[in-house]
């Protein structure tokens, strides 16, 4: 009945009441006529209406209430369409997530059977050490050992067999229990997630698989994964060298790799591999890959002495397709990365599954995931910008820092004047070419070349993602302006202002325009504007604005292991999209341990806001060990700065370079300082200021003080206690500040929602003054109570509007300011400020 319904209202779209009252089918010139206004105007007006029906003989006959009506339902059955549409989707993304967890169950069913019976079979070992004396116990390892030993091979035949066992042994890797998976950290799988990311717990050298599921299909997904370059922002090239068909339609391939050095510190790797692309029975495409055996295998690249030959151990992409389109993707990285080549305190880096998992796992799915979005239309364009084209910003972005880091010979890079004793590495390339990708007419040309000043240093005790935010969000604290003038004045037309340059003055404001992001903002491209002024009388009224193009990610704190970065480079305020880019920056990259070392258990995620603080229990006694452990993470900090000269001003620019990268060494090394977690006791968080109590006891300090005054609670209990006072502050709705009583009275303290109100953090919180929030009526109504809360203890300012750090309007409805006593000698400590219902302008 329901159903007869339904298809009686599908019908009626094309049927309209005659004279007689009787339904009348629409013709087909009728119903042509009316679905091609519908595709120009969905909904068009009465007049509209009225001027189909003089336009159109067709519809001579036919009310303009009919074709209003018909237009509805038109619309309704649109709708429909689309919802069904986009739930079959849903549905058929929760059919593949369910198989892939399920799958993803029966594996580690398997493995806890594995585990069990060789859990009997140790316990048997002590049991019967007599019978254990004759038994090899290595000898799995062994066989594993002699399975996984390459062998050179010359032939197809030879070549082929090492293909197939290959294929099995990723497979057994990408599905079953080869390898002792673990769940990354804070990595859940589930619904609206990416997929299920896991690392090797105990196996030869560095492994990580992934497993998701995107809208592309196995040859499209094949195609995007194998062109390493596009997504993998490590690697430098990639050759084949031998292609020849395999059976069933598989080919073979001869791949040459070589990748960048993520700092200035180690060498860079390079892979000589066997690539095998074929299709299994079930219809699922696979791409396995693995090292050739033989150190000296090969090319012999002429710059092959920068480079340290990796392994590729059985490796790569199980793509199966899904009912209703789409595919599932399992990913394997299996590598070992010789860490004895780099000095032992950079060692973690090259042993660590989680670095390999973010790099390169999980970047891949995402990649991939990236293209499926843009193909089907759901991301938003930037500034008119196709997502292709800032895509290709982002990876020349990257490219380019990497390629000023390794300073590869065959690059035209050579070391200028350096005895190994200096802190700062300067290079030089007369070769660079200052051009787009698409119109090389467009280069510049310098008679000088490109000269880079770069630096890698060790952080103790500092989160990568804090510091970077911090960098980003407060350039006016390590940055020299007049640098950044220096660089953009010389790409823009070639005119070199250094030492000669116009004098300017730089407000330090920065205004951050975003252009795009990828779909999990884990990386994100945007234009800083940097406000300055000419000082030159001629140019008086001219604006003088720096432009940069600057690529930010790894700013997520539960990324563990996530490299973070910020690049950037001057642009032209046009902004084409050839233009050419000079990138600099900073790299952060977490030293992790090794699975299974005890430093593994170390808190890996702090920040500015005293979360840390927040989510502990009652007792927040720990201790000394237990704190020490918790403040030992270790990254590695790689500074890059380039700078186009000319061949005249070579010395100067050098010269220049270095001392500015040494300002911004240090620069970085005092907020290190602040940022780092201070004191012995994790869970109180960060100390606010010199001199100040420490978070919980100021938490303490200020509802106590707001009850006195005003005779009302500021949490709704009053029954906290403990840390938990210091919590439901942090999370009170309310914008809530803490401000110093000095001559010029600066901020010491804000909860969540008054760092969010200010967009700041807790350290670039304190070089914030009281009056520099408030607009001019807002001072004045603080000025004009101010002796009023000084007295009384208390005072409400009227509704006004304030500035955020970034230079956005605040609105508030009611400022309550009073007191905070403390509660040794009643002395007044400082003042607080609750901003009520605060919302952006």
């Amino acid at each position: 009945m329901a159903m007869a319904f339904v298809q009686d209202r599908e019908s009626s779209i094309d049927r309209h009441l005659d004279s007689s009252g009787k339904y009348v089918r629409y013709t087909a010139g009728q119903v042509e006529a009316l679905e091609r206004v519908y595709t120009e105007c969905p909904k068009p007006s009465s007049l509209r209406r009225q001027q189909l029906i003089r336009e159109c003989p067709v519809l001579a006959n036919v009310e303009p209430k009919q074709i209003k009506v018909w237009f509805q339902n038109r619309r309704c059955r649109e709708k429909q369409r689309k919802e069904a549409s986009r739930l079959q989707a849903v549905n058929r993304k929760l059919n593949a997530m369910n198989k892939l967890l399920m799958e993803e169950n029966d594996r580690l069913q398997k493995q806890v059977s594995q585990l069990v019976c060789e859990n009997g079979f140790m316990r048997q070992q002590l049991q019967a050490p007599s019978a254990a004396g004759t038994t090899d116990g290595n000898g799995d390892s062994v066989a594993t050992t002699s399975r996984n030993s390459m062998r050179d091979a010359n032939s197809p035949a030879g070549f082929l067999s090492i293909a197939e066992e290959t294929l099995a042994e990723f497979l057994s890797k990408a599905t079953g229990t080869a390898v002792d998976w673990v769940q990354l950290p804070g990595m859940k799988p589930g619904p609206d997630s990416v997929g299920i990311f896991t690392i090797s717990q105990s196996c030869s050298g560095v492994a990580a698989r992934a497993c998701g599921l995107v809208s592309l299909e196995p040859n499209k997904v094949a195609e995007i994964l194998k062109d390493r370059l596009s997504w993998f922002r490590d690697c430098r090239s990639l050759e084949v060298f031998t292609m020849f068909p395999a059976g069933n339609g598989g080919t073979i391939e001869l791949v040459y790799t070589q990748t960048y050095a993520p700092m200035t510190l180690s060498p860079a790797r390079d892979f000589w591999t066997l690539r095998y692309t074929t299709t299994l029975e079930n219809g699922s495409l696979v791409v396995c890959e693995r090292s050739l055996s033989g150190s000296g295998a090969g090319p012999n690249a002429a710059a092959a002495h920068q480079f340290v030959r990796a392994e590729m151990l059985p490796s790569g992409y199980l793509i199966r397709p899904c009912e209703g389109g789409g595919s599932i993707i399992h990913i394997v990285d299996h590598l070992n990365l010789q860490a004895w080549s780099v000095p032992e305190v950079l060692r973690p880096l090259y042993e660590s599954s989680k670095v390999v998992a973010q790099r390169m796992t999980i970047a891949a799915l995402r990649y991939v995931r990236q293209i499926a979005q843009e193909t089907s239309g759901e991301v938003v364009y930037g500034l008119g910008r196709q997502p292709a084209v800032l895509r290709t910003f982002s990876q020349r972005l990257s490219r380019g820092f990497n390629d000023a880091v390794n300073g590869f010979n065959d690059d035209g890079w050579s070391v200028l004047n350096c005895d190994g004793a200096e802190d700062v590495i300067i290079s030089v390339n007369s070769t660079k070419n200052l051009s787009g990708t698409s119109n090389p007419a467009s280069s510049l040309t310098f008679a000088g070349g490109v000269l880079c000043a770069k630096a890698s240093m060790l952080l103790q005790n500092i989160p990568p993602a804090v510091l970077v935010r911090f960098l980003r969000e407060h350039r006016s604290e390590w940055a020299d302006f007049n640098v950044d003038a220096y660089s953009a004045a010389s790409l823009k037309a070639g005119s070199y202002a250094y030492p000669g340059m116009r004098p300017m003055r730089f407000t330090g404001n920065q205004i951050i325009m975003p252009l795009g992001h990828t779909i999990e903002h884990e990386e994100m491209l945007e234009v800083i504007r940097l406000e300055g002024h000419s000082l030159a009388q001629e140019d008086a009224f001219a604006s003088r604005d720096v432009h940069l193009l600057q690529l930010c990610s790894g700013i997520d704190e539960d990324a563990v292991g996530a490299c973070c970065e910020l690049i950037f480079a001057p642009i032209d305020e046009m902004f084409p999209d050839d233009a050419p880019l000079v990138p600099s920056g900073f790299r952060i990259i977490p030293l992790d341990s090794k699975p299974g070392d005890k430093k593994d258990t170390m808190t890996t995620n702090k920040t500015l806001n005293l979360t840390s603080g927040l989510e502990v229990g009652a007792s927040t006694n720990h201790t000394a060990g237990d704190a020490s452990s918790c403040h030992n993470n270790r990254s590695v900090l790689t500074i890059a700065f380039q700078f186009p000269f000319e061949s005249s001003l070579q010395d100067n620019v050098a010269v220049m370079a270095r001392q500015y990268v040494r300002s911004v060494i240090s620069s970085v090394q005092t907020v290190s300082m602040a940022i780092s977690p201070s004191g012995t006791n994790p869970a109180a968080g960060a100390k606010l200021s010199v001199g100040s109590p420490e978070a919980l006891t100021l938490a303490r300090w200020v509802c106590q003080s707001y009850s006195y005054y005003l005779g009302t609670g500021l949490l709704r209990s009053d029954s906290l206690v403990g840390d938990l006072v210091l919590k439901h502050l942090w999370h009170h709705q309310d914008a809530i500040l803490c401000c110093s009583l000095k001559s010029v009275p600066m901020f010491i303290f804000a909860n969540q929602a008054g760092l969010d109100m200010l967009e700041t953090t807790l350290v670039a919180l304190q070089d914030i003054t009281l009056d520099k929030i408030f607009d001019e009526s807002g001072r004045k109504a603080l000025f004009a109570d101010f002796a009023k809360l000084m007295q009384q203890g208390f005072a409400y300012l009227p509704a006004g509007i304030c500035m955020s750090t970034m230079g956005r309007h605040v609105s508030y409805e009611q400022v309550i300011a009073w007191k905070v006593l403390a509660e040794e000698d009643n002395s007044v400590h400082c003042l607080a400020f609750s901003f009520i219902n605060w919302s952006f302008v």
